[in-house]
């Protein structure tokens, strides 16, 4: 009968994988302390290429040792530690820096980590916290000595929250951007409409002219209304000068221009919070676009009643309210109120208030600067125009 053999089973013994030593430089001001710390770190961890008593000495280990990790003195005299760990990190990005000090200096700490140090310990530390920020340095981590880390991380937070609010400014302002583009291209557009209407009809006027028909006192009409024409379109240039001049802004009382606004008539008055209201306006601009709203308050309204202009603040700026107690916007104007004048109404005249070149480039200066006009309210008792304007959008970021 076969036997069953029993084959016996041998372990094959197991070798360790040996790590490489981790090359240490250590750059120290202090003779004493660079031989202490050089003696600690003789370990089969650890191996130390060299050492150096500046910032300038430094570099030239380095170039010449190439070690993983550089344990540096913050405090050196010539060159420190942080001018020094900024031009090693720019000329050997891949050595890791672990700053050393004597005390707790917050401002040294930030100092260095910007400067591109990856660990920050007190020279007064236990061995294996130190040994523990050169494994971090060696293998791209870091570390902070847990004394001055509290603050440290309290105002790396801050200059966090700093960079945030500074990049969400960057990113209202180029929306704000985009859209005064968007709007300039639209005033651009509308210019153009107001300009062609009246030249077209003043060149249909002196094509006729030239051609010499028509009676002598036919001409003498034609001719005198070809004047008229010329005389509305230079108000109208003068106006739109205004609009194109909007997108240059400055700080602007805005109580200011209504009280120079309102020397135009005795029968305007201001009332306001009693302080200045800054905003970033085009005075110039600002001017016209209340001086349109109180002419065609003043235009229709009885010559006895006043027009009041009204400058309060609001959630989204302030607000200018012109007053009047004339008869109200006609109810078929309502809907056309601030569209562009239409060919066939004349330049120089206006039937109905709100009808006309006037409240156009009212609103059209004050979109121009991030505001609006709009009518608030209207009736047989008189009509309320707003001027809404705009303050900075960057003020308040959250």
């Amino acid at each position: 009968m076969p036997t069953l053999q029993v084959m016996a089973l041998h372990t094959l013994p197991v070798t360790r994988s040996v790590r490489p030593q981790i090359r240490v430089a250590v750059v120290d001001d202090n003779p004493g302390f660079r031989e202490t710390l050089a003696s600690l770190l003789g370990t089969e961890e650890l191996i130390v290429v060299g050492a150096a008593g500046s910032g300038d000495e430094a570099v030239s280990l380095v170039r010449s040792t190439e070690p993983d990790v550089v344990l540096m003195d913050v405090r050196m005299p010539k060159m420190n530690g942080i001018e020094a760990t900024r031009l090693l990190k720019s000329t050997f990005p891949e050595v890791g820096v672990v700053a050393l000090t004597g005390v707790e200096d917050q401002d040294a700490v930030r100092e260095m980590l910007v400067a591109g140090a990856s660990c920050y310990v007190l020279k007064d530390s236990d061995s294996e916290e130190i040994f523990h920020a050169i494994r971090q340095a060696a293998a791209g981590g870091g570390v902070i000595s847990s004394v001055v880390t509290p603050r440290v991380i309290g105002e790396l937070t801050e200059a966090l929250e700093r960079e945030r609010r500074r990049s969400r400014q960057l990113e209202l302002a180029q929306e704000a951007l985009l859209e005064r583009a968007a709007r300039r291209h639209e005033l651009v557009s509308r210019l153009g409409h107001e300009l062609r209407t009246p030249v077209t009809v003043i060149l249909g006027m002196a094509q006729t002219l030239s051609k010499g028909t028509g009676t002598h006192d036919q001409r003498e009409e034609m001719l005198a209304a070809l004047v008229m024409r010329a005389q509305g379109l230079a108000r109208l240039v003068s106006r739109l000068e205004g609009v194109v001049e909007a997108g240059l802004t400055e700080y602007t009382d805005v109580i200011d221009v209504a009280e120079e606004i309102a020397r135009m008539s005795p029968r305007v008055q201001v009332e306001g919070p009693g302080r200045p209201m800054l905003a970033t306006l085009n005075r110039v601009a600002a001017l016209r676009i209340l001086e349109e709203l109180v002419e065609n308050g003043l235009e229709f309204s009885d010559e006895r009643e006043p027009v009041t202009v009204r400058v309060g603040e609001a959630d989204a700026g302030i607000e200018v309210r012109v007053v009047d107690r004339g008869t109200g916007v006609a109810e078929d104007a309502l809907e056309r109120i601030f569209e562009p004048l239409e060919q066939a109404e004349e330049l120089h005249t206006r039937t109905h208030q709100g009808v006309g070149l006037g409240l156009t480039v009212a609103r059209m200066s004050a979109r121009a600067m991030d505001g609006d006009v709009t009518l608030e309210e209207t009736g047989p008792h008189g009509s309320v125009f707003l001027w809404r304007v705009s303050t900075s959008p960057f003020s308040d970021v959250p």
